[in-house]
């Protein structure tokens, strides 16, 4: 998850060691054919990233400083909420649930909508949003995850490194993922292809949207400025923060209740469950990636399940795959902590699956 724009390669096959094998505490090796130790975006796509990070942090700070000592207006924070709803449940329910592990199949006008409001949310083109997460998950937390906190090893060192890679570095990185391997069912798909080049009007729209409503509701330039800021670019940073923290801090601190993959780390984080609607309980996710709820036990909060399944008694979602309760027994740990054993199975893939030789071509080694 992020917003790094994504171009067509195939990633290296990697490993660690001379069998190409990884052993789970090794730094990632670099990609093969990578002129030195380091690898770095080219000038343009590192400032259109910076922009994209740095343009709400700097809104957020120009808020705080606005706001000191004066009381904050009701709209503002009520069309914050809403556009980081809007926003959120776009990349939640749709980029992610839907599109690129479909949980479930939505109408299609829903599925525009979905990916419409998803792009708003300054977090990258929907199709290479999709390829990237896809990625992740055929590798998590072993070489060629393109966000994984282990990607510098498990030293002290290593791990408050890979932490900061894995929320924010790796957009910044030469390490691009294959939209025509991860995703070739949305480049066929023309209505997703033209959500994903409307990318840059839809972040326009994302701004100049709270502008207008709140000049609209003040009469007034001041009105419509700390709108902008409140529910345009603070709104934004707080929902790329709370996105990047499930790929960095949801494979760090947490419960660990639900097995997974060899070398998965993903963990359950309770205290963003709301603010990530749902989205931090990520060992349950990653314990069945095409469930559409992620949050497996009774009381765990999961905003984005509940909004499918209102859409399925609308009848604008079918074939939601709902968690299957003797499947979700099997896989609780007994061991909470998450050093218990490990199973080698294989992840359940949710996009087209490609030809078996390609298929053998994704999978890591280990």
């Amino acid at each position: 998850m992020g917003t790094k724009q994504i171009i067509a390669s195939r990633p290296a096959r990697r490993g660690n060691g001379r069998d190409g094998r990884y052993d789970g505490t090794a730094p990632f090796p670099r990609p093969e054919g990578a002129p030195g130790s380091r690898t770095g975006a080219s000038p343009v796509q590192t400032t259109l990233t910076g922009a994209i990070v740095v343009a709400p942090l700097a809104g957020l700070i120009a808020g705080v400083w606005l706001a000191w000592g004066k009381a904050i207006t009701l709209p503002d924070v009520l069309l914050a909420l809403v556009l980081y709803a809007v926003t959120g449940l776009g990349v939640t329910v749709g980029f992610h649930r839907l599109l690129t592990h479909r949980s479930f199949t939505a109408r299609r006008w829903l599925q525009v909508t979905l990916a419409v409001a998803g792009s708003m949310s300054f977090q990258g083109s929907v199709i290479g949003w999709v390829a990237t997460h896809r990625r992740h998950h055929a590798f998590t937390d072993r070489p060629g995850d393109p966000h994984s906190p282990y990607r510098y090893g498990t030293s002290l060192r290593g791990q408050l490194r890979g932490v900061a890679h894995a929320h924010l570095g790796w957009m910044f990185g030469n390490d691009p993922t294959s939209i025509s391997r991860y995703a070739p069912d949305l480049r066929a798909d023309r209505a997703i292809t033209n959500v994903g080049r409307a990318f840059p009007a839809l972040c326009a729209l994302s701004l100049t949207l709270p502008f207008a409503v709140g000049w609209a509701l003040s009469g007034t330039w001041h009105g419509g400025v700390t709108a902008f800021l409140w529910a345009g670019l603070i709104r934004i940073a707080l929902l790329q923060h709370i996105t990047w923290s499930v790929n960095s801090l949801c494979h760090v601190i947490g419960a660990r209740p639900h097995s997974t993959r060899r070398h998965d780390r993903s963990t359950d984080l309770w205290p963003l469950a709301l603010p990530s609607l749902g989205e931090s309980w990520h060992n349950g996710h990653h314990s069945d990636p095409t469930c559409a709820r992620h949050g497996r036990r009774p009381g765990q909060l999961d905003l984005s399940a509940d909004l499918i399944r209102v859409f399925e008694r609308l009848g604008w979602a079918t074939d939601v795959h709902w968690p299957d309760t003797s499947r979700r027994v099997r896989n609780i740990r007994t061991d909470r902590t998450g050093h218990g054993a490990e199973q080698d199975r294989p992840e359940p893939h949710s996009a087209p699956c490609p030809a078996p030789a390609a298929t053998a071509a994704v999978r890591p080694a280990g």
